[in-house]
């Protein structure tokens, strides 16, 4: 008899966890209640970087008049005055990718006879899950239940002038003024996006600095940029957001108001975890209601797994898939490979984007491993000079005795895409002088991650000095 597995959300961790196993041979029942794909496609990850897509040719229109491109007429092709935004179309094409890749994502599973059920799991015990309408007894379960946006109890979202980040693909014109609150990677995100799309937008900073998590150079250099293209940066920590009827009215806690057409708040996010049965049926919860694992995806209750945000463990889709697939692999008996976090390459889509892996600047410090660090700005590099890019940087940490690549850091136009050579190096312990020794094509931006490994061919004073 097959081994019977079901999967509870239909996010990277569930339908990735759903293809390994029924590669192994087992019965899979993958129960989701809103639709496949999960936040990532249906809220999240697809929608939000189409509408960054969008803004980004905001950049290249900028860039257009050092390149000799004009009007007809001859004007200036990058007067943002010639150039206006179509909210509701930018929303509508939103809508379509997202029903595609969710469409593309059943069609997967009903190829590799995946049974899908339209439904919300619960927790019954380790070994069966129900829905309103049946139930499902399993020899290993995959949690996959997702997160959904904080609120704030004086931020109350009403989907038309106070959104959460889920609500923003339903305006049908520009904001006028949006305040952001929060910071962090969605915030910062979003309001680079809108500033670009044509609101005036006003990023209220709860942290030290904007993009508080990523590398300090990283961080300021985009919160120049912001301020370059007139967006307002305000630290403070929002307490409270009131709909005033024609506008928003945000009170910071040191009392300062601040008044805008829209509101995002971006405050973080919790896990779907609660009511679901999880606690009775043996599952250990964080104090933060996060479902706590090992590195194999394993719960406090035998045969039950969890993956994806709903574990606290990084709210990223490559993780959640990661976790989903290794769980199903440790559930079968195959080969596993326990997840290694300090592999994990993440991407802030900003524009310019901020890509990284491995360990930080502040970590290394604080581990006490000796390293050297080398930088170059992406305006040195020439294909960078064709297209008129003149920001952003490629920065690796080396280790000073054996010349592994401890971390990196790359900000510029498509930085995730760059970054993978340099994931590779992290993931099988390669050196600077194997990075460097490779071929680049060029011109190319990926030229300049050879050069800056090149820089750190002799470790010590005398990379300083090249």
């Amino acid at each position: 008899m097959s081994p019977r597995i079901v999967i509870v959300g239909g996010g990277p961790g569930g339908y990735e966890a759903a293809l390994v196993a029924v590669k192994q041979g087992a019965e899979v029942t993958l129960i989701e209640r809103q639709g496949l794909g999960g936040n990532a496609v249906l809220t999240d990850v697809v929608p939000s970087k189409t509408v960054i897509a969008t803004a980004e040719w905001r950049t290249i229109a900028d860039r257009a008049p050092q390149l000799g491109i004009r009007d007809r007429d001859g004007s200036d092709t990058s007067e943002r005055s010639e150039h206006s935004v179509d909210l509701k179309a930018v929303n509508d094409r939103v809508r379509k990718l997202v029903l595609k890749q969710s469409y593309d994502i059943a069609t997967r599973m009903a190829k590799n006879d995946i049974r899908v059920v339209q439904g919300e799991g619960r927790l019954v015990s380790p070994t069966r899950v129900e829905t309103d309408d049946d139930a499902f007894e399993a020899d290993a379960i995959l949690l996959a239940l997702g997160a959904r946006p904080r609120i704030l109890p004086d931020a109350q979202p009403d989907g038309e002038r106070i959104l959460t980040w889920t609500q923003l693909y339903d305006l049908k014109e520009l904001p006028e003024h949006l305040i952001v609150v929060g910071s962090g990677v969605t915030g910062a995100e979003f309001a680079g996006a809108y500033n670009l799309l044509g609101s005036h937008v006003t990023l209220i900073a709860s942290g030290e600095r904007v993009l508080s998590t990523q590398d300090p150079e990283a961080s300021d250099l985009i919160t120049e940029i912001f301020h370059e293209r007139g967006m307002d940066v305000v630290g403070g920590r929002a307490q409270a957001a009131v709909n005033t009827g024609d506008g928003v009215r945000v009170t910071l806690s040191d009392g300062r108001v601040i008044e805008g057409s829209h509101c995002l708040m971006a405050v973080g996010s919790v896990p779907n975890t609660a009511g679901v049965g999880l606690e009775e049926a043996g599952v250990t919860l964080d104090e933060r209601g996060y479902v706590m694992v090992d590195k194999v995806s394993r719960t406090s209750a035998r045969g039950v797994y969890a993956a994806g945000d709903c574990t606290g463990v990084f709210p990223l889709a490559s993780v959640a898939a990661t976790q989903g697939r290794i769980a199903m692999a440790h559930a079968l008996g195959d080969a596993v490979t326990p997840i290694d976090l300090r592999q994990v390459a993440s991407n802030v889509f900003t524009a310019p984007e901020i890509a990284s892996v491995g360990a930080s600047e502040a970590e290394l410090k604080e581990r006490g491993i000796f390293y050297e660090v080398s930088k170059l700005d992406l305006a040195r590099n020439p294909r960078a000079k064709m297209l008129g890019i003149d920001q952003g940087f490629v920065k690796i940490f080396g280790h000073t005795v054996t010349g592994q690549v401890l971390g990196a850091v790359i900000v510029g136009s498509r930085a995730g895409e760059h970054i993978f050579p340099l994931t590779l190096a992290l993931a099988h312990h390669l050196t600077v002088d194997q990075i460097a020794s490779a071929f680049t094509v060029y011109p190319s931006l990926s030229g300049t991650v050879s050069e800056v490994a090149r820089r750190l061919h002799h470790m010590g004073d005398v990379a300083k000095k090249i």
